[in-house]
């Protein structure tokens, strides 16, 4: 399994937006991020959480693969991708140490709807609120967990699924047992 480096991913924002001839303020706009914030990601070895990087490719045009990609011809067919196990994309935002990781399953597919993760989650750390556009799907491979959507929640175990607007307040508050949740996580995003 390749492991992406997350400065890599940094650079790739930076430099996209410059060729692009988007300034932060610009980009701010775009995103509804603030120009500190987005200066900051810049200048941090460390990824911001997806839901900060869908939105700035979607701002700058290109599909949030691009940022996971290390070349541009790594697609062999526009209308299928396999993915090996060995060939996934492993991103971790600020690393485990954030509470979460994640692998891109399809990151070869351009101009996809879809956005298919596997997500690694540990009870020591509280993996934050998420909120971006579309619809999610989740399927819960391994552990349980509570999940707040909205202001409720719900304990999802082994085997359980739940979909969901993504563009309500979301999060996994407390991972149960175990001590991890592995789960496969879908993202759609209508706005593409």
């Amino acid at each position: 399994m390749a492991r992406l480096a997350e400065k890599e991913i940094i650079s790739k924002v930076k430099s996209l937006r410059k060729s692009k001839g988007v300034t932060l303020e610009q980009l701010a706009k775009r995103t509804g991020l603030t120009k500190g914030y987005l200066s900051q990601i810049e200048g941090s070895s460390k990824t911001p959480p997806f839901s900060t990087l869908d939105k700035i490719a979607y701002a700058l045009g290109v599909d949030i693969t691009y940022f996971f990609v290390n070349n541009e011809t790594e697609q062999e067919d526009a209308n299928i991708v396999v993915v090996r196990p060995e060939e996934r994309k492993r991103v971790d935002p600020g690393g485990l140490r954030r509470g979460y990781g994640y692998e891109s399953l399809a990151y070869k597919k351009k101009g996809k709807n879809m956005e298919p993760y596997l997500i690694t989650t540990l009870d020591s750390h509280p993996t934050g609120a998420f909120k971006h556009d579309g619809e999610e799907f989740i399927h819960i491979l391994e552990g349980s967990m509570e999940f707040n959507h909205g202001g409720k929640k719900y304990i999802l175990k082994k085997g359980d699924s739940v979909y969901f607007d993504s563009g309500i307040e979301h999060s996994t508050t407390k991972v149960l047992g175990d001590g991890h949740v592995k789960m496969l996580s879908v993202i759609y995003n209508y706005r593409r």
